[in-house]
């Protein structure tokens, strides 16, 4: 058994990623400074030299995201970070990745939007692009930490995600986060699980870049290690070579899509409170699943059976685990930091067997637990 003590430090959010990303094995970073995720890269600048890693400061937000993808080729752990405007700039690139199955890290600080809007506030309006963003099918993952301690041990859980599934994964903090400091554990790294991307086991000559076993991920060359490796964001074969054959083309699309859906299970992580008895269930994420946490307790003192539904996996989306409450109990209220974005995805994972009410806040300030106390006593009255 490992006796040696684990650190204690008293860390802002984005001070957290970085030191999970360090620990997860991160040796490359390449950003652009953004508010409000810009002291990931700062902090990434200082440390990686320190060990053996690389940092770069690019011209935007664009070549930021394909310098990681080109790091992770070589065989790098790769991140990149942004907010707002740079994650949209981002967004053909995460194509280019999902479609050339390159396992990078995105950080998504949120913030208030569309364009500029609040660039210091926090906001939660970018889940749909996430998903969406980029053109065409293909699956990502998303990971939404709640503290700075899941911005930490969440940023480890998305390098090996990546890894594992040879996909881009992005975490979805927010500007509350961000610059919230709280104590975190570092863990000890023996105690880590760390997840490598799999490896040729066929010689150069004989190695098919694209050609995926039952796992339907398929092994991944380093580019400098004698195997030859065409990437093209076009449709190609399990060669890597440009092809237009509607059927190799429906093959590649079904198997980068189902390599996320069939592992959804396995993929997808929450937390759930007061779950047994509730008659009113609570479910956000983020930062503001903290104040409903919190409004949940509270009305529990006060004789109200409210449950408590924190998603940790924004993408894919635990709609199992949605139907699966949406049974027991006969309402559901959504919170958000936007205009209605998960709340239409717990509707269609309910089918109908709860009713589902909404309370958004926009603004960038966050939700307090008496304005959700005030919603749970209508809703419950």
């Amino acid at each position: 058994m490992n006796n040696q003590k684990r650190k204690i430090d008293f860390l802002q959010g984005n001070d957290a990623i970085v030191e999970g990303a360090i620990l997860a094995g991160c040796r490359f970073f390449a950003g652009y400074p953004i508010t409000p995720s810009s002291e990931i890269m700062e902090s990434m600048a200082k440390k990686l030299p320190l060990i053996g890693g690389v940092f770069i400061q690019m011209e935007d937000e664009l070549g930021s995201i394909a310098a990681a993808i080109g790091a992770s080729l070589t065989g790098l752990k790769a991140m990149t970070a942004t907010s707002g405007p740079g994650f949209s700039l981002m967004q053909e690139n995460i194509g280019l990745a999902i479609m050339c199955e390159v396992p990078i890290v995105i950080v998504n600080v949120m913030r208030g939007g569309p364009s500029t809007g609040l660039p210091t506030k926090a906001s939660q309006a970018d889940i749909m692009q996430t998903r969406w963003g980029h053109h065409g099918d293909g699956e990502v993952i998303a990971l939404a930490p709640w503290s700075v301690q899941e911005c930490l041990d969440l940023t480890i859980k998305a390098f090996n995600l990546a890894e594992e599934y040879r996909t881009p994964v992005i975490v979805l903090s927010d500007a509350i986060l961000a610059h919230l400091r709280e104590v975190v554990t570092i863990p000890n790294p023996e105690e880590i699980e760390i997840i490598e991307r799999k490896r040729p086991k066929t010689p150069p000559e004989e190695f098919i870049p694209f050609k995926a076993d039952e796992t339907l991920v398929p092994p991944m060359a380093v580019l400098g290690e004698g195997y030859r490796v065409h990437y093209t964001g076009l449709s190609h074969d399990e060669h890597g070579y440009p092809t237009d054959d509607p059927e190799n083309y429906r093959k590649l699309i079904e198997r980068i899509t189902a390599k996320i859906r069939k592992n959804a299970d396995k993929i997808v992580s929450w937390d759930t409170k007061y779950i047994e008895d509730a008659e009113l269930v609570l479910i956000s994420y983020g930062s503001s699943a903290r104040a409903a946490l919190q409004s949940c307790i509270e009305a529990r003192k006060q004789g109200y059976n409210v449950g408590f539904l924190k998603l940790t996996t924004i993408w894919p989306f635990p709609e199992k685990t949605v139907k699966k409450i949406a049974e027991t109990v006969s309402k559901m209220l959504v919170l958000e930091q936007n205009m209605g974005q998960v709340v239409h995805l717990v509707k269609e994972a309910t089918e109908g067997k709860a009713e589902v009410e909404f309370y958004s806040k926009v603004g960038g300030e966050p939700f307090l637990p008496q304005e959700i106390l005030k919603q749970i006593r209508r809703i419950m009255k």
